[in-house]
This record gives C-alpha cells, structure tokens and sequence, in this order.
C-alpha cells in the first residue's frame, strides 16, 4: 500500500488523530519501555517509511522551517554561491535571539527551487539532520516531533507506526 504524501492529507490526518496522539505521548512516557528499546522500534519504522518515500519529493520543510546556521554551514553557502560571507548573511540570514548565531530569515527557504534544495550538497546542518527520526532520544523529543507531524509525511507516518505498534505491546486499544 502507497504511504500518503500529500501535505494537505497529511495535515486533515495529523489533526484527526490529535486526541489520540496526546493520550499516546502521555502513554509513551510511562510506558515500561526503556528509552533504547522505544528507539528501536522507530528505527525500524524509520527504515520501513523511508524506504518506501522519497523525503527530497515535498520539500515542506523547507516551505515552513527556517533553521538555524553553523559558522560551517555558511562558509559552505558563500562558497557555493560565490558571495563573500557578509553579503550571504545580509542577503538571506538573520541574527538569533541569542544574538550569536544566525538562521535563514526568509519562508520559504530561498534556497528551495520547486520542492527541491538548491543548495542541497552544501545544505545545512540542521536540514542534514532533519527529520532525526535516526537519532536516539525518541521519548525526550517527542513533543517536537508530534508537532511535527503535519509538516512531514515521514514523521507522521513513523509516528502513528510507533503508536500502533506501543499500543499493541500495552494492550491498549484504538480511540478510532
């Protein structure tokens, strides 16, 4: 079966569940899982989804986020765009509250051409990294990554996999 990628389905989906989905963060927190244990199971799920959506094919991400900069990843930017670092950051970054560090100021991100990166072999860290279903920690993120359910078709579907499949284990049945 065909994994659903629209973002607008995705969206109606992700709302449709949202009762759910905060009885099952609650759930997952007490669950007697341990942390690593939780993790593989999304790992699993990870590997299933994304083998079979190409997470390169919407770009939301890069429609709503606008993430943050390493001094790394604009050095890359300036280099690849053949601008001098000053001219990149006046041009598309801003300045963090912390004052320190910057972010792309613009959403959509300016580097997005169609749904794809422009910019993608030099792309930042943070969009490197992006979902991070991939890294441990499942349970201390889940806040962020519930939230961000709506906004990519992996993490929504990992997430109601990892749902089904703690529900299942804790003998819980489905509010749906």
């Amino acid at each position: 079966m065909k994994l659903e990628t629209d973002i607008r389905k995705i969206e109606e989906m992700t709302r449709a569940n949202d009762k759910e989905d905060r009885q099952y963060r609650s759930l997952l927190e007490a669950s007697d899982l341990t942390s690593e244990e939780i993790d593989t199971i999304v790992q699993k799920h990870y590997e299933e989804v994304s083998a079979q959506i190409e997470c390169r094919e919407c770009g939301n991400c890069c429609k709503v986020f606008c993430p943050p900069l390493t001094s790394g990843d604009i050095d890359r930017l300036a280099l690849l765009k053949k601008m001098p670092r000053e001219d990149l950051i006046r041009k598309y970054l801003a300045v963090c509250r912390n004052g320190e560090e910057h972010s792309i100021k613009f959403s959509p991100c300016p580097f997005l051409a169609g749904n794809e990166c422009s910019v993608y072999p030099e792309r930042p860290e943070a969009c490197r990294s992006y979902p991070g279903l991939e890294r441990p920690g499942f349970v201390s993120r889940i806040g962020y990554l519930f939230s961000n359910c709506s906004v990519c078709p992996l993490i929504y579907h990992v997430y109601e996999r990892v749902k089904r499949e703690i529900r299942d284990r804790e003998g819980i049945k489905s509010t749906h």
